[in-house]
């Protein structure tokens, strides 16, 4: 077995998209080969619901697939197909844009105001770039927990973790996104195949990840935890720290005092040419400036 180096540990910087939603983005719009298949990764947390109930009104994406995870509060959604619906705390939707559709999502905080979720890209090959368009919804109780006897607990959002599957289906990138806690004081190694990229998002407690290529202080925004030799720490609520690993075959974490929670997410590479505009992705500028034209003229829905 062998624990993965970690490439770079960065803090999630403010941005601010749609209508005017302050989020905060770990990576995205740059460069694509560290995090192949994925594109982007956003936290929107707030408890300011001015800074979020304007929302995203209705925009088009064409050759990704999008995953929205809701923490707290809800997330309204709505498509050129005619569906609709609401995500509440705890639920997934993972939509294939495919060919394209154009679509709004418009959060509300819970009673108190508060709104947090993530929304990750992911990338399609170019043999599903045209796919037809397609949802998968998952209400927060049909996700799978694995609890292990150390009080650790796994949420299988997609991809299989002890013994259980999560209950995305389909996806070609066959990624694996499971949210970890991991109680205060443990140490807990997680398997990801080697030939996977992977990374771990950071949002709640403090901890440490073993680092094999040594020790390596963090300079995050609050004072660190004091971790063993060959660790790499995270500061007080890991806040907003994405992780980037090497290549190997496991992740070691120890939880701090307060525990750790973060997600877990690895897939296989596409190793694809990526042209890339706003929310479409194609393999090249010629089917970029083709689906930019189709959005002109009204035929970039392509499905029935």
């Amino acid at each position: 077995m062998s624990i993965r180096p970690i490439k770079s540990i960065v803090q999630a910087q403010p941005t601010v998209e749609g209508a005017g939603v302050h989020l905060r983005r770990a990576f995205g719009f740059g460069k694509t080969d560290e995090f192949d298949p994925f594109l982007l990764f956003d936290d929107f947390r707030n408890d300011s619901p001015e800074a979020f109930l304007a929302g995203f009104p209705w925009h088009p994406h064409r050759g990704i697939e999008t995953i929205t995870y809701v923490l707290t509060g809800t997330v309204a959604h709505g498509d050129s197909l005619g569906n609709r619906g609401t995500l509440g705390a705890g639920d997934v939707q993972w939509m294939t844009a495919g060919s394209g559709i154009l679509h709004q999502e418009m959060p509300k905080g819970d009673p108190k105001g508060r709104m947090h979720g993530f929304q990750l890209w992911a990338n399609l090959p170019s043999s599903l770039k045209m796919t037809d368009p397609r949802y998968q919804d998952v209400q927060g109780k049909d996700i799978p927990v694995v609890v292990d006897d150390d009080g650790t607990s796994v949420r299988v959002v997609c991809g299989e973790f002890g013994g259980r599957r999560g209950p995305i289906e389909g996806v070609t990138a066959d990624p694996r996104y499971l949210d970890v806690w991991v109680p205060a004081g443990k140490r807990k190694t997680l398997k990801v195949e080697t030939e996977r990229h992977a990374f771990a998002y950071v949002f709640e407690g403090s901890g440490s990840f073993r680092d094999a290529s040594g020790p390596r202080a963090v300079q995050t925004e609050q004072v660190g935890e004091t971790g063993v030799a060959g660790d790499t720490v995270l500061d007080k609520t890991g806040n907003r720290s994405l992780v980037l690993f090497d290549r190997g075959d496991e992740v070691t974490v120890q939880a701090g005092d307060e525990g750790i929670r973060f997600l877990l997410v690895s897939g296989k590479p596409l190793q694809e040419p990526v042209a890339w505009y706003g929310p479409i992705v194609m393999n090249t500028d010629a089917e970029l400036r083709r689906a930019m034209s189709d959005l002109r003229d009204g035929t970039f829905i392509k499905h029935k």
